[in-house]
């Protein structure tokens, strides 16, 4: 591996730093090289380069908007044998305390600015293209449905079918009168993926796409790592619209599901009663 990461960076030094990371998905390490340090995500596993791609592009998005420190993404390298590493800047980070606020503020200039784009090239060219698409259409069909589809065919869970089929006839409901631009997410924000350094906040391991910023604040909500200052921040710039506690629990409802399809019947529970909920 190592004269391979050599070979594709072009570096005479490859010396391990003795920093080591990485989750439950991959493992990861730190290397100085000839052009500075370095972090080397690898996955050995079938889908690793379309992985590694997805969060290169995440990544890349998020930096052109100039809102929010992430890591520079360096490349994707396949291996002989089947390991894909992907290389980023390597960040000093530790974790979020005291730039809470300035996460929250900087979290939400990263949803406004596809709007704002938008504004500047209305004035510019006096029309701006619609966008099509219906997010609520998406949200139910591309983002919940399939987590069903692989809750059905693992388990044929009739109550968790049950309650989807009438929840879907409710979801519209839950987004009357509310306007959604596009923005830009970093689609897994929960508090393993945030920390800080001396200059601010870092957010990493994105699976960004456009949706509706709501969405985001999600998993955010499910396993903590969030203060209150991070929330007031956020909403001083984007307040919550009418429905907002609601919608949320649609937006956590596709994680627990994705959970409880990826970690066990834990999240069954959790799954249903949000459900439940909804559709009283």
């Amino acid at each position: 591996m190592e004269a391979a990461l050599k070979r594709e960076l072009g570096t005479e030094v490859l010396r391990p730093t003795g920093h080591l990371g990485g989750g439950c998905i991959s493992q990861g390490q730190s290397y100085d090289t000839d052009h500075g340090r370095v972090y080397v995500k690898s996955n050995s596993k079938a889908e690793a380069r379309r992985m590694f791609e997805g969060e290169m592009a995440s990544l890349e998005a998020i930096l052109k908007t100039q809102t929010i420190k992430v890591p520079k993404p360096i490349k994707v390298i396949d291996l002989s044998g089947g390991t894909t590493l992907f290389v980023m800047e390597h960040l000093e980070m530790r974790g979020l305390n005291r730039h809470s606020a300035k996460l929250g503020t900087q979290l939400a200039d990263l949803h406004l600015h596809n709007k704002q784009l938008g504004e500047k090239l209305k004035k510019e060219e006096s029309t701006v293209n619609e966008w099509q698409n219906d997010w609520v259409t998406f949200f139910a069909k591309q983002r919940i449905q399939p987590q069903m589809d692989m809750i059905e065919k693992n388990s044929g869970d009739r109550e968790a079918r049950e309650l989807w089929a009438q929840l879907q006839l409710k979801i519209p409901s839950l987004f009357c009168d509310v306007e959604i631009v596009p923005a830009l997410l970093h689609g897994d924000l929960w508090g393993g993926n945030v920390a800080e350094d001396d200059s601010g906040p870092i957010i990493f391991d994105p699976a960004s796409f456009y949706g509706h910023s709501e969405y985001e604040l999600a998993i955010a909500g499910m396993f903590g790592g969030f203060s209150s200052s991070f929330y007031s921040a956020y909403h001083s710039k984007i307040p919550k619209a009418a429905g907002f506690e609601k919608r949320l629990k649609l937006y956590q409802l596709f994680h627990y599901m994705n959970h409880w399809n990826h970690f066990g019947t834990g999240y069954r529970g959790s799954s249903l009663n949000i459900m439940r909920n909804l559709i009283k």
